[in-house]
């Protein structure tokens, strides 16, 4: 049974960065996310080269435009073969519906995942943007539309996975960000947890980027991080 939890955040501006993290970890304890920085900087070549090293890779460019282009971008998406890639549930419904419809045409098709409430956005953040409600009450509301639109499940803060496991079910995916190891630094996130609290709160899915990519050791930091979340069962 799989039981990688563990998505490392390659949030580096060079593919020759990003790959020689890579080639210190091992894709048999952790999946691999390749975000805008790096997409744009190395192109879809760099998704194809971590799929040659035996890495499934999150994509993490947050598609969030008119139906037909997303849905555009979906389908180039799934033809590279990545593992997961997602989209802002803020765009709507028909944008999320066409998204499933693009991206179910493939055998093998990815986890398509809505994306909720940013975690670097507080609740006065929010509230700025013309958002009323808490953090909280955002996640519930775009979950909500996510699975009624054919999302395998929402990107959100570990703070929310709870809230979103008991409305939505244990199996509708909750991909958390804003991981921190005890003792590391916030930085620019503001509503984060650790890969234990996370995965009891009812995470599945775990990206942590720079508590590895700038430890001292990165394979050590995983394989600690890996025996810690040993014992909490399986991911869908």
């Amino acid at each position: 049974m799989d039981n990688r939890r563990v998505i490392v955040a390659l949030d580096f501006p060079e593919a020759s960065q990003a790959l020689a993290m890579a080639a210190r970890l091992d894709p048999a304890l952790c999946r691999v996310k390749v975000g805008k920085e790096l997409f744009v900087a190395a192109g879809p070549a760099v998704v194809e080269r971590l799929n040659g090293l035996g890495f499934e890779v999150f994509l993490d460019l947050k598609f969030h435009d008119i139906p037909n282009t997303v849905a555009g971008a979906c389908r180039a998406a799934a033809r590279l073969g990545v593992w997961m890639l997602n989209v802002h549930a803020s765009g709507g419904s028909a944008m999320m519906r066409a998204a499933r419809e693009a991206v179910s045409a493939f055998e093998r098709p990815p986890l398509l995942i809505g994306v909720t409430v940013l975690t670097s956005l507080s609740d006065a953040e929010l509230r700025e943007i013309g958002l009323s409600g808490s953090a909280a009450a955002n996640v519930e509301r775009l979950a909500r539309l996510a699975s009624a639109n054919g999302m395998d499940g929402v990107v959100g803060s570990a703070e929310e996975a709870s809230l979103v496991r008991d409305r939505l079910g244990d199996r509708f995916v909750s991909v958390t960000p804003g991981i921190r190891l005890p003792g590391d630094a916030k930085g620019d996130q503001s509503r984060i947890v650790t890969p234990q609290d996370a995965v009891r709160r009812g995470a599945h899915y775990l990206v942590i980027g720079r508590p590895v990519t700038r430890s001292a050791d990165p394979s050590a930091t995983l394989k600690e991080i890996a025996r810690s979340l040993a014992g909490e069962g399986n991911p869908p």
